[in-house]
């Protein structure tokens, strides 16, 4: 049986992000991610997951400025400190909330650089950060993002990303397959979770195309959930979508896969 977080940065949007963890616990979920709360005091997220008896599954590592256009560090040449204080920061609120998994977002390409040498440096910031997480117990994700809604993003297909966890060959590297960006990407899901299952961390949902409710687009989810179930994947499944309105009123497709009260 499928395992589902609500992601905060996208779900409950229409309430102040604080207020988002006991939505998310109203609703059903029992576990959460988001893209980070590193705004907030390690004990305010702390509190806000217990109080709420939530798991937190998953979040970012810092991804630099995001208003001024950063969407990552990892590849970012002349970056190389300001990375490594952001895999220190993010493993600090790990531990505040014992939190097993950090996605590491690549960054950008820049007009007329040499993606070879970026995906060096990215590889190099990955076995860095991966070392660092060694010893804490958690694992380092990564995630191919699609060139439509994240143009120039160095990584973008599960290939790109299978080839580079192969070559690394870290424990602690894993990958973060959200289908939504697969399918734009490639396509052939039900084939590509089969084939990379081994090295897949955590799973991402979100209806095709548009990136709404899941049983809004192209995509049969009812049979992706069953095969994930059939191959063994006993990790989470991430709603990282944009509900079309409020979201509690575009909840229905989840509803008979959450745990029923009490059981």
């Amino acid at each position: 049986m499928p395992r589902f977080t609500a992601n905060l940065s996208f779900l409950f949007a229409e309430l102040p992000f604080e207020k988002r963890f006991a939505a998310a616990a109203e609703a059903g979920f029992v576990g959460v991610e988001y893209i980070g709360a590193y705004d907030m005091p390690l004990s305010t997220v702390k509190s806000l997951l217990d109080e709420n008896g939530l798991e937190q599954v998953l979040f970012n590592l810092p991804a630099g400025d995001w208003e001024a256009g950063d969407r990552g560090l990892a590849c970012r040449p002349g970056r190389e400190d300001a990375f490594r204080d952001s895999v220190v920061k993010a493993l600090d609120y790990a531990a505040a909330t014992d939190c097993k998994m950090l996605h590491c977002m690549a960054g950008l390409m820049g007009k007329g650089e040499d993606s070879g040498e970026l995906a060096r440096l990215y590889c190099d910031n990955l076995l860095y950060a991966a070392d660092l997480a060694d010893q804490a117990g958690v694992d380092i994700l990564i995630e191919p993002i699609n060139p439509l809604d994240m143009p120039g993003y160095l990584l973008n297909s599960v290939e790109q990303a299978a080839v580079i966890l192969e070559q690394l060959d870290h424990p602690r590297l894993k990958l973060q397959f959200d289908i939504y960006h697969a399918q734009i990407v490639g396509g052939n899901i039900a084939a590509r979770l089969d084939k990379h299952i081994d090295s897949i961390a955590h799973v991402q949902v979100a209806g095709a195309p548009g990136r709404h409710e899941p049983d809004s687009g192209e995509l049969n989810y009812p049979f992706l959930f069953y095969m994930l179930d059939r191959i063994g994947y006993g990790g989470w499944i991430g709603c990282e979508y944009k509900p079309h309105g409020k979201t509690e009123d575009g909840l229905g497709w989840v509803r008979p896969w959450m745990p029923k009260p009490g059981a």
